[in-house]
């Protein structure tokens, strides 16, 4: 058997399992220096009211974390990777 029918089987069977396909656009938009929160929360057709109420922050704190001018404390960034159905390393830069 090829590696790439090897690939495929393995890449498939994670799909099956519920595993969530990174879209290119979401990709692209965080190497071009978007900040993962912006383009996850953008992604997932969230305003930030929704996040910022769910982590228990104020709308404009996560405006903060969205274009760096605050950095937001592990717990904050935890709930915030969470609620965006993500793990801390998907959003830390």
């Amino acid at each position: 058997m090829s590696q790439n029918i090897r690939d495929y089987d393995k890449a498939k069977k994670a799909i099956e399992e519920g595993e969530e396909l990174v879209p290119s656009e979401v990709v692209y938009a965080i190497l071009d220096g978007g900040n993962p929160i912006r383009v996850w929360r953008e992604h997932r057709g969230l305003t930030q009211r929704q996040p910022a109420e769910a982590v228990g922050i104020s709308t404009p704190y996560l405006s903060q974390l969205e274009t760096g001018k605050r950095k937001g404390a592990t717990e904050v960034l935890s709930a915030t990777a969470e609620a965006l159905g993500l793990s801390l390393d998907d959003i830390v830069e």
